[in-house]
Order: C-alpha cells, then sequence, then structure tokens
C-alpha cells in the first residue's frame, strides 16, 4: 500500500510538472486544420495520408500489384534469389557516434539476423495491439459504423508508404563486425541525404527522429501498453474486488521481468518470441471474433451495408476521419504507423540481398493490421449492438466495450480477449524497446553499458506505468510519436527515386528466374 501511494504521489507529481510544459508540443504536434465548421483534422494526420496517397500513385498502385508478390517472399518462394543478388551500397558508411567505418559491414555483405517472416512478425508484434480493439471501438463510437469504411482506406494507403521506408531501411543499414544490424530512419536520413549533398540535413533529421522515436518507445510502446493491459485484467478479475485492485506495480513487476528476458537477447531472441506469439495471438483474437460473427452470421450482410452507407454520411466521414485518425492514430500510435517509420528498425534487420524484397515483406503489414484485424474487430462491434454514437467513450472504455460485445456470445470470451490483450501488450513493448535500443545507441554509442542503460530504463518504466495514470507522459510521448513522421516524410519523399531503382532491379531478377525455370 506504502508503494502505491508512492507511486500515486508520483503520478501527480509527474502530471503537474509535464502537463504545463509538454502542452504547447503535444498541440503544435495535433493542431487541427479545419475541414469544416465543426470538424478539424490534425495537420500531422493529413501529412500522413497525402504521402501514402502520393506513394500509391508513385510507385503505381505497388501495394495491390504486388501483393502476391509479398507473399510468395514471406514463403520463401524467391530465397534461391539471394544466392546471385548484389546490390549497390552507400559509401557513407560512419554513424553519429563516429563508428570506424573499417568496422562495419555494410548491406549487401553481411546476411542480416532474421528471415523475412521473423522481421514481419517482429513489426506487426509492434503494430498489432490496442488500438485494434479499443481504437476501433472509439473510432465507431465517434464516426458510426462508417469510420470502418474510411479505417480500411487509410490502411491499404499506408502499405505504400511501408515499402518505401522499409525498402530505404534495408539499403541503408549497417551490420557491424559481429553481426549486430543497426538500421532504420536514423541511418537512411543520414546515409541517403548524404549521397544527395544534403549531409547536414540529413543529420539533423535523422537526430530528431532518434530522440522522438526513443521517447516514443518509453511512452507509447511501454507505459500506455502495460498499463491498459493491467485495466482489463483488472477488469475481468473483479475490478474493484480484483486481487490485483490498486497493486498495478505487480503487473507491471511480472511484465518487466518477462520483457527484460526476452529484450536482453536483443533482435534474434525478439523474433524467436514473436515469430510465435504473433500468429498465436492474432490467431486467438481472430478465433473468438470469427465464432462471434458465425454465431450471428445473418447479420454480417447488414453491417457492411451500415458501413457502406454510414461511410458517405456526414458524420461517417467526419467521425470516420477524426475517430481513426485522431482517436485511434494518438491512442495507439495508428494500427499501423505506416509512415512513422518505426518499422523499417525491425524490417532492416532481415536477411536479404534486396532492399525491395524487405519492402514488398513491409507491405503485408498495414493489410494484416488495418484491414484485416481492425475490420474484424469493426463487424463484431457493429453486430453485437455495442455501436453508440450518442456518447464518445475513453480508450479504457473502448477496451472493456470489445470485451462486452464477446461476452454477448459467450461467457468466458472476455477471458480470451485478455490473453490476446495481455500478447499484444508484451509483443508492442518488447519490439518498441528494439527501436528505442536502436535510437539510442545511434545518439550515444554501441557498448554494452549503453545497450543495458536503455534496457534497464524501459523495464523500469514497465513498472511505472502499470502502476499509475500518467496522462501527461503518454500524451507527450504520443505526440512524439507522431512527430517522428516530419524527418521520416521528409527523408522518403527525397529518396523516393532510390525506392523505384531497387524495386525495378529486384522486379527484373525475379522476371529473369521465372523465364530461366520457364
Amino acid at each position: 500500500m506504502i508503494l502505491l501511494l508512492q507511486n500515486q504521489s508520483l503520478d501527480e507529481q509527474i502530471n503537474e510538472k509535464f502537463s504545463a510544459a509538454t502542452q504547447w508540443f503535444v498541440d503544435a504536434i495535433f493542431a487541427e486544420i479545419p475541414i469544416t465548421e465543426t470538424v478539424g483534422i490534425p495537420w500531422v494526420l493529413i501529412v500522413l495520408i497525402l504521402g501514402a496517397g502520393y506513394f500509391t500513385f508513385y510507385y503505381k498502385f505497388i501495394n495491390i500489384r504486388a501483393f502476391l508478390t509479398a507473399i510468395k517472399v514471406v514463403r520463401g518462394t524467391y530465397d534461391d534469389l539471394e544466392e546471385s543478388g548484389t546490390v549497390s551500397v552507400s559509401d557513407v558508411v560512419s554513424s553519429v557516434d563516429g563508428d570506424n567505418p573499417d568496422t562495419i559491414r555494410v548491406e549487401g555483405h553481411g546476411d542480416g539476423e532474421v528471415s523475412h517472416f521473423q522481421a514481419l512478425t517482429a513489426a506487426v508484434s509492434a503494430t498489432v495491439g490496442l488500438g485494434n480493439i479499443a481504437g476501433v471501438a472509439i473510432a465507431l463510437s465517434i464516426g458510426g459504423a462508417g469510420a470502418t469504411f474510411w479505417m480500411v482506406l487509410v490502411g491499404l494507403l499506408g502499405m505504400s508508404s511501408k515499402f518505401v521506408e522499409c525498402t530505404l531501411g534495408v539499403k541503408y543499414r549497417e551490420v557491424d563486425a559481429n553481426g549486430t544490424v543497426y538500421g532504420g530512419p536514423m541511418y537512411y536520413l543520414k546515409k541517403g541525404l548524404s549521397e544527395k549533398g544534403l549531409a547536414k540535413l540529413g543529420k539533423v533529421l535523422a537526430v530528431a527522429f532518434a530522440i522522438m522515436c526513443i521517447g516514443g518507445s518509453f511512452g507509447g510502446g511501454n507505459m500506455f501498453q502495460v498499463n491498459q493491459a493491467f485495466k482489463l485484467f483488472e477488469y475481468v478479475t473483479g475490478g474493484d474486488s480484483s486481487f490485483l485492485s490498486g497493486h498495478g506495480w505487480v503487473f507491471g513487476l511480472i511484465m518487466a521481468i518477462f520483457v527484460g528476458i526476452v529484450i536482453i537477447g536483443g533482435i534474434k531472441k525478439i523474433a524467436k518470441v514473436t515469430d510465435k506469439i504473433v500468429p498465436v495471438m492474432v490467431v486467438v483474437y481472430l478465433l473468438a471474433v470469427l465464432i462471434i460473427l458465425g454465431l450471428n452470421f445473418s447479420k454480417i450482410p447488414d453491417a457492411f451495408a451500415e458501413i457502406w452507407d454510414g461511410a458517405f454520411s456526414p458524420q461517417g466521414i467526419g467521425g470516420g476521419f477524426v475517430g481513426v485518425l485522431i482517436q485511434g492514430f494518438k491512442r495507439a500510435a495508428f494500427s499501423n504507423e505506416a509512415g512513422i517509420g518505426s518499422s523499417s528498425i525491425a524490417h532492416s534487420a532481415v536477411k536479404t540481398k534486396h532492399p525491395a524484397s524487405e519492402g514488398l515483406v513491409a507491405l503485408l503489414e498495414p493489410f494484416i493490421d488495418t484491414v484485416l484485424v481492425c475490420t474484424m474487430t469493426a463487424l463484431v462491434l457493429i453486430i453485437t449492438g455495442q455501436v453508440d454514437t450518442s456518447t464518445e467513450i475513453s480508450f479504457e472504455q473502448g477496451v472493456i466495450l470489445t470485451a462486452t460485445a464477446l461476452e454477448s456470445g459467450i461467457s468466458w470470451f472476455p477471458y480470451v480477449l485478455t490473453v490476446a490483450v495481455i500478447l499484444f501488450a508484451f509483443s508492442s513493448m518488447i519490439s518498441w524497446s528494439y527501436y528505442g535500443y536502436q535510437s539510442w545507441s545511434f545518439l550515444f554509442g554501441r557498448g554494452k553499458k549503453t545497450e543495458y542503460t536503455y534496457k534497464l530504463l524501459f523495464c523500469v518504466f514497465t513498472v511505472i506505468g502499470a502502476a499509475a495514470t500518467l496522462t501527461a507522459v503518454v500524451d507527450f510521448s504520443d505526440a512524439m510519436v507522431f512527430s517522428m513522421l516530419v524527418p521520416n516524410m521528409i527523408g522518403l519523399f527525397l529518396l523516393r527515386k532510390k525506392v523505384a531503382h531497387e524495386l525495378s532491379k529486384y522486379q527484373l531478377l525475379i522476371k529473369k528466374t521465372l523465364k530461366r525455370k520457364v
């Protein structure tokens, strides 16, 4: 109890200290551009949507025409191309901490650390989370069933942004003498823009991204995840009468121990865990959802009709964008993080000599996360009558609302959801710890002392996140995640031709291979 009071006191102190100091930053990031007299959309979301739309057209609908190819790459159909493949690499290999270029193996000479499938699951584990459960409920409570349509549209466009950033992540990654991969926006911003004669701009953008990514990893990728997982666990075990009620720190400590065990091993250990957890957690959640849909099969056509009709109503258009793009994105760093650049850090560790191959794999991520999982959640909420636009709900209520929807089918389904949410939170946390550490090492060096300092801090924030309601800190970290898109989108646009060149080379290689087989 004393520890709880200390946590509560800490919560109050942190909120008071951070609220005023960070409000200007949050307001700046989420400043709204008026669309109508009553509806405004944060400028960052407009940048993300316009950027995703631009890349979709620039790469000739790569998100659709390369979908089947992407699946084949994940399945290993084109693995034999790795033996004969070559890749052009940057000569600029020194990083911000002054590494000796002679000690760094650049992409094309190193094999990477994980397979295409493991890289995909590591990235999906960070994006598939509470946004798919609570964020959808919130979006529908604001925009009605029609919000689902806009959510799917943004997810499809986001596939193109994901393709661009993950192709660049592999192209400009670095591999040290021990085979450890370092990649992500920090590296393609610094090295890629340096190749274009914009070295100073590249370094500034890279450092800015790294700082924001570290903040996002502690907040939205850690504290928020464990806090919401605990709230649902507390709810299904009795609420205020739960044996853990008022003892969130215990839940956080247990999570921190498991997270610490995994993240100490680096991306290889993370990938070995996520390539098992991600399929299980997605299957468990989708099975529960599919059973509810099966029990209400006759209502599915009406639900789709409601989605279509609501998408083009004034409430649907305004609420859809505001609900999905503000609530869903702000409270869960958007369901797929397309355009943010974070996923490219995980994808950079893939074993390949062809950057575009992993870019293609990465475009599957928003499809799984948003088009598949979020749509299934929306259908369950609509069919079970949980959509009520008369009252705006909180994020915590969103999780419980989805639990109620599942409970309407089978009484013990909320327990299944609880397991899924804990797995979602756990997988998101271990992946975000990797994102944060990669940014940390970019700024402060790659030594063991630096590594363990970050990972220890990450675990400490896990305990704090479960024990306290750090509203100001979470809002600030969400804003930091959003702000990652600014340097990232600048880099994606300036380096778009590099991506087109890599895509052309890979597609040509596939064609030549197919001709030889024929």
